[in-house]
């Protein structure tokens, strides 16, 4: 059974940082994984995802120049390093995975965590 296990939530004040980690039972080399949020009475939203093979990044536009993922495979880990947090970006945080996952589509990931709470307070 496959399992992701996100850490690095918690409360910061806006302006901070915060660094999201993914642990995978999996062999995160031969998978695409992105991270997710989804605030309470709002839809998942695809924040960032990075490829197979390296091959390049997709980021929102909300989180654009703030959110960077990266991976280490080596750890079978993903990250999200999270910049300049607004209040705005509160929310549970998800990692995903897909074998031949693109795009920031929830659908298109096939693996997914329990998420980790973010809060950001003015």
């Amino acid at each position: 059974q496959v399992q992701l296990v996100e850490s690095g939530g918690g409360s910061v004040q806006a302006g901070g940082s915060l660094r999201l980690s993914c642990t995978a039972s999996l062999v995160t080399s031969t998978h695409s994984m992105a991270w997710f949020r989804q605030a309470p009475g709002k839809e998942r939203e695809g924040l960032a995802s990075i490829y197979r093979g390296d091959v390049g990044t997709d980021y929102a536009d909300s989180v654009k120049g703030r959110f960077t993922i990266s991976r280490d495979d080596a750890k079978n880990t993903v990250y999200l390093q999270m910049n300049s947090l607004k209040p705005d970006d509160t929310a549970m945080y998800y990692c995903a995975a897909g074998p031949w996952s693109v795009g920031l589509g929830a659908r298109a990931y096939t693996y997914w965590g329990q998420g980790t709470q973010v809060t950001v307070s003015s």
